[in-house]
């Protein structure tokens, strides 16, 4: 893929500019923030703006309201955090089109800045609408997309917009995940070790296959570990998986060996008699080794497991991990992940975190600071990773 031009490309003094980003964060009931790392992430573009004189107009989406106005997914709450890590003050707007919204951003002085009500509030933003992303696209004079979670999809704010403005470029966020999603992988610093966890091998099973082309080891936990141990014909109880896709498992295990791949699989398993999610409970537990008796589930990979896989990624000058060992928010069965991510923080290689429940774990385990570089993008990483054209970054300019 070619390099994108980003914001120290073009000249943006004065200059209306609308700015996707992701603030997509999780609120509890009283609407406070949880989780702050997309704020975070987006920060140096929104200061590099700011200096440059930009006149900045942040633009979102946050959860599925369908197309209608729902308080509960309001960026309302974002802004003044927005604006206590800025140190700057942050214009919050109750909508994202119309007369009102237009006039206030056409009020805005240089480095000043307006966020944008909840994209999704509007059918057109989904719908990838001509007359919304028209309308969008009238409030500024260039586009820049710093939403790397959302650019595989082509929706009004990602695509339509873009597709109108003459000048489209990516802020510091996407050109850093393309930086190290596509480069970092794709030449990486050897051994390069791949962490692959989660709960299905139908959705990385692409992946996995892309990275049979490029990885010295692969690792792999959590719930697709017993779709692979299926396909090596043991018994895994109640355990989360796809029987019927064992054939891909067989089929990545016979590439792996072709290819001089190391595939390390779990050799041992923390079972459970019962897992209550909700209440964040397991029931009695034990470490297995070889089949999972019927009754029982696997919720983490075991203590022999924990060290084979530790000593393979001490090794590594290249890391790339996305999903967890296990069942992790639940502490009973999120020592595996945490101690994976311990690892990989403390080691010395290029750690590159893709995205979605490896973000979640890394944070919670406390070493998110000590990592490379932490993706947003939960599906976008993935597809990425898998060589498909993402939408938001194609049409950027080059």
């Amino acid at each position: 893929m070619a390099t994108v031009k980003t914001i120290d490309d073009i000249d943006l003094r004065g200059i209306k500019t609308l700015v996707r980003v992701d603030f997509n964060v999780p609120l509890d009931s009283d609407g406070t923030v949880t989780d702050e790392t997309r704020i975070n992430a987006a920060l140096p573009t929104i200061k590099k703006l700011h200096e440059k004189g930009a006149k900045i107009i942040l633009a979102s989406h946050l959860g599925r309201p369908k197309g209608e106005r729902n308080p509960s997914m309001s960026l309302s709450p974002v802004a003044p955090l927005l604006a206590k890590k800025l140190g700057l003050p942050v214009l919050f707007l109750d909508d994202c089109v119309g007369e009102q919204v237009k006039s206030a951003t056409e009020e805005l002085q240089d480095g000043q800045i307006a966020l944008l009500e909840n994209l999704r509030f509007h059918k057109g933003e989904t719908e990838n609408d001509s007359v919304f992303s028209e309308n969008l696209a009238s409030l500024a004079d260039v586009f820049v997309n710093d939403a790397f979670g959302t650019a595989h999809r082509a929706h009004a704010s990602t695509y339509g917009v873009p597709s109108i403005l003459s000048d489209k470029v990516s802020g510091y966020l996407i050109a850093k995940e393309l930086e190290f999603l596509g480069e970092k992988t794709s030449n990486p610093a050897r051994p390069f070790v791949v962490i692959l966890g989660g709960a299905k091998v139908s959705d990385k099973i692409t992946v996995i296959d892309k990275l049979l082309d490029k990885a010295d080891s692969i690792i792999i936990g959590g719930a697709m570990a017993y779709t692979f141990a299926l396909a090596a014909g043991k018994k895994v109880g109640e355990s989360l998986c796809e029987p019927d896709k064992v054939d891909l498992a067989k089929s990545a295990l016979i590439k792996a060996e072709q290819n001089g791949v190391k595939f390390l699989l779990p050799v041992d398993t923390l079972i459970t008699d019962s897992l209550d999610f909700g209440a964040k409970e397991i029931g009695d537990s034990k470490i297995v080794e070889g089949d999972i008796p019927d009754g029982w589930e696997g919720v983490d990979i075991g203590p022999k497991t924990t060290k084979l896989y530790q000593e393979a990624i001490s090794d590594a000058e290249t890391i790339l991990w996305n999903g967890p060992m296990g069942v992790f928010e639940i502490e009973a069965s999120s020592k595996g992940t945490f101690a994976v991510a311990k690892t990989v923080a403390k080691s010395s290689a290029v750690s590159i975190i893709g995205g979605g429940d490896s973000v979640k774990a890394i944070n919670r385990s406390g070493y998110s600071d000590d990592v490379t570089f932490m993706s947003t993008g939960g599906g976008a990483s993935l597809e990425f990773l898998e060589g498909k054209d993402l939408p938001g970054v194609s049409i950027l300019d080059t």
